[in-house]
């Protein structure tokens, strides 16, 4: 159940950055309203799974690797990791062929920002379920 909640999360957070940010982009289908959820919702959970496993697997390994960058920039290279993170999955998903697209650096660390934040609203509402 925990990992059902997890996706969800992330894929609420992710559709909140596209949302906000022109740069951060489903291709393919209608642009507007309740058409573009239904036409996106399967990629939107497709793209939240892979970016759920690219976290679980390779953010420790470049967090552990990153450690005395992240104690001199006090934290701020996390930002960094997550953004490389967010294109990474951004690849992985043109390379699938999903329609999932992130134009820039800037663009990853500002959806990086906000889908961290939506997650955090939102598990603080849900819970923690352990």
């Amino acid at each position: 159940m925990r990992i059902i909640l997890r996706l969800l999360t992330t894929a609420l957070g992710v559709a909140t950055a596209a949302w906000l940010f022109d740069g951060i982009r489903f291709t393919g289908g209608p642009r507007q309203g309740w058409e573009e959820v239904e036409k996106n919702l399967v990629p939107l959970l497709i793209v939240a799974a892979i970016l759920g496993v690219i976290t679980s697997f390779v953010k420790p390994i470049l967090t552990i690797l990153s450690i005395p960058l992240i104690i001199l920039t006090l934290g701020l290279f996390l930002l960094v990791i997550n953004a490389l993170l967010l294109l990474l999955t951004s690849s992985l998903a043109d390379a699938l062929d999903i329609g999932f697209k992130i134009n820039g650096f800037w663009t990853a660390v500002g959806g990086a920002i906000v889908i961290t934040i939506v997650t955090w609203v939102v598990d603080g509402f849900v819970g923690d379920d352990k």
